[in-house]
């Protein structure tokens, strides 16, 4: 730098001495015409506000002067640097030595650079080739799994052990028939398909099912046979079977035949049974029924004969009724030798009941059997019912249409309607329609010959001649009293199954019972013993009939109204003799009160005097002689006392009536008026004879 700035020197001197060649300075040339003066303002004005140029312009400095000193200062600075260049020469070589040796370095890593980078490339290329393999031999693991699967249930199905059908009484039997039963349907189901490997076992198969076939049907049938031993407690104990179910079920899937022969053996069989069982225990009940039973002429308008008496319990309820309380309607059943043991005895109803509970029993538990062991429902299910029941339900119908016809006791045939209304009932509420036929059928005979007797009983009070039932008597008739006791326990009874064709009935049987009792009372001379014989005989029904029947009930309602009028008008009657001349004036004259015409009796000033002094004398012996008949005369003790009562206040009320008459403006100037009897002195005294029962 220093040789060339030396030498450029002499070079510029030289070009100012001598003439120098024209140049072509281009833009340049300030000559030229092309020259923009605008653009050198713009570049002298940019130097100018460099801080260089300011600093020398603002001191003066000489440019020449200046450039000199610059360019000793810069030889000075090379020189030097020379000098320091050559003075590291050592470590310049030293560094140039370490930097080839980095590079060489540096060369060798970029090779191992690009070989890893070329290997990275491989390898992830072979990793991909592996992820592909992973899969599809993912793929090959669940297809050879699924294969497994199915092959391993398909050779667990054919395989057969040597030793799967045991003796039949053991447990293991009952399991191993379930897995031959699979076997057999999955053999079944694999020769729709054609497998090959089905023939392999098929033959095996076909022995087995054969010997289970076999060890069933020797089974079954033996159990069946067992149902003949007798038995006392007429309980078939045929669901013994039941823990077999799945033996009739596998014949019915595999050997329809031999299942058909079980089913028609079992049927026979029982059949047979209840056919045997319910004849014998039917006719050992009625060895013990009462002997005295009643007959066509046991009527309730019939004479009191000494052999109706004896069979009181014809149209009396009395403890017969408890036959239709819960805890006797499905008590034990009767035990006929037991009872014969213990010469007890007992009227129809029981033993109706109780036949009726042992089929309701044995019905109800053998068509559950029927529809679970031979799985059948609705109408195969009451077929098979009825083709086993069928004839022992023959046989009570029969037995009891000829106990029907010739049966009286129209108590014990209401009983027996009510006890099959409630055994009805049970088997509703147990869903078992097996015997709904049969209950229909006993209703349809039992019904009508209720019907009939209550008729036959109608027509006989229809019938009833007075004079031959012999003495008269104003206490109750023992007609009437048959009536009560009848119609409070077919009212009792009825309440819980309403019928109206029985109560039309009772209806009937009441208006002749009224008739009756009027025809009777008609026979008596006098009306006093006509209205005793009335409200003794309707205080007595209707006492009967308030223990049972409903307090609202029309029976009740009904002899309530003539007991109430015959009492009142009993009264009158009994009022009548000692204190008639009193209620005939107070009649009158209330009578004429209502008219105006009071006046009329302005002249009986006689007659008032006797009235009022008749009575003051008199009326405390016409009273206790009147309670004293009063309670002679009535046999219940209640009702007379109710009569006298209602006596008493009658009197007090047509005395008061008296005094109300006597006070009017006609009757006020009699002196007789002062010994009239204070009314409410008459009402105390009164009370002293009312009885006190």
């Amino acid at each position: 730098g220093a040789d060339c700035l030396s030498l450029s020197l002499p070079c510029r001197e030289k070009s100012g001495c001598a003439a120098a060649p024209a140049l072509n300075l281009g833009d340049l040339d300030l000559t030229t015409d092309e020259f923009i003066l605008d653009e050198v303002d713009i570049h002298i004005q940019a130097n100018l506000e460099d801080d260089l140029v300011k600093e020398a312009l603002r001191t003066g400095v000489d440019l020449r002067q200046y450039s000199k000193q610059v360019e000793t200062e810069l030889q000075r600075i090379e020189q030097a640097s020379i000098k320091d260049y050559i003075k590291e020469s050592q470590n310049i070589a030293s560094l140039h030595n370490q930097i080839t040796a980095c590079d060489s370095i540096l060369e060798r890593m970029e090779g191992m650079l690009s070989s890893f980078q070329s290997d990275l490339s491989s390898i992830s290329s072979e990793i991909q080739t592996l992820q592909q393999q992973s899969v599809s031999m993912n793929l090959r693991l669940k297809n050879r799994q699924a294969v497994r699967s199915q092959l391993s249930q398909l050779v667990d199905e054919l395989v057969v052990p040597s030793t799967m059908i045991s003796p039949v009484t053991e447990q293991e039997f009952l399991e191993q028939l379930h897995e031959l039963n699979s076997k057999i349907n999955y053999a079944k189901e694999l020769s729709f398909r054609e497998t090959l490997a089905c023939s392999d076992i098929q033959d095996i198969v076909d022995r087995l099912k054969i010997k289970a076939v076999s060890k069933i049907r020797e089974f079954i049938l033996q159990k069946i046979y067992s149902f003949r031993k007798p038995m006392t407690n007429y309980q078939i104990p045929q669901n013994t079977l039941l823990k077999y179910r799945f033996f009739y079920q596998f014949l019915l899937a595999n050997e329809r035949t031999v299942a058909k022969e079980i089913r028609d053996e079992y049927v026979d069989t029982m059949s047979k049974i209840y056919f045997s069982y319910f004849k014998s225990y039917s006719s050992r009940l009625l060895k013990v029924q009462y002997e005295d039973v009643a007959d066509k002429d046991d009527l309730m308008g019939v004479e009191d004969t000494p052999s109706l008496k004896s069979r009181n319990t014809i149209f009396t309820l009395g403890q017969r009724g408890a036959v239709l309380s819960p805890a006797e309607l499905e008590g034990p059943i009767l035990i006929p030798h037991t009872a014969q043991r213990g010469d007890s005895r007992y009227p129809y109803e029981t033993l109706f009941r109780s036949q009726h509970y042992a089929l309701l029993d044995n019905g109800c538990r053998e068509f559950l059997f029927l529809s679970d062991f031979f799985m059948v429902a609705g109408n195969s299910a009451l077929d098979l019912f009825n083709s086993i029941m069928g004839k022992t339900l023959s046989m009570f119908l029969k037995n009891l249409s000829t106990y029907l016809s010739d049966c009286y006791d129209s108590i014990a045939v209401f009983l027996c309607i009510h006890i099959i209304l409630r055994f009805r009932a049970i088997t509703v509420k147990r869903n078992i329609p097996a015997l709904d036929k049969y209950w229909e059928a006993v209703l349809e005979l039992l019904w009508p010959r209720f019907e009939l007797i209550l008729e036959m009983n109608i027509q006989s009070i229809r019938n009833t001649d007075p004079q031959k039932l012999g003495v008269l008597d104003t206490r109750p008739h023992y007609i009437t009293r048959r009536y009560a006791e009848f119609s409070s326990a077919v009212v009792s009874i009825n309440q819980t199954f309403p019928n109206e064709r029985t109560n039309a009935l009772l209806g009937q049987l009441q208006v002749e019972v009224e008739n009756f009792v009027l025809k009777m009372a008609a026979e008596f001379p006098s009306r006093r013993d006509q209205l005793i014989f009335l409200i003794n005989n309707y205080d007595m029904m209707l006492g009967v009939l308030m223990e049972r029947a409903a307090d609202d009930s029309k029976e009740v309602e009904g002899f309530q109204q003539l007991l109430l009028a015959r009492t009142q008008e009993f009264i009158e009657e009994i009022l009548s003799p000692p204190f008639g001349g009193m209620i005939a004036f107070v009649k009158e004259s209330e009578a004429l009160m209502e008219k105006g015409q009071l006046d009329k009796l302005r002249n009986d000033e006689a007659r008032i005097t006797q009235l009022v002094r008749g009575f003051s004398s008199s009326w405390k012996q016409s009273v206790e002689a009147l309670s004293q008949d009063v309670m002679r005369s009535f046999t219940n003790f209640k009702n007379g006392t109710s009569i006298i009562q209602g006596a008493l206040t009658q009197l007090i009320q047509y005395y008061h009536g008296f005094h109300k008459v006597l006070s009017q403006p006609t009757f006020r100037s009699l002196a007789v008026r002062s010994e009239l009897i204070n009314l409410h002195h008459l009402m105390v005294e009164v009370k002293k004879h009312k009885p006190n029962f």
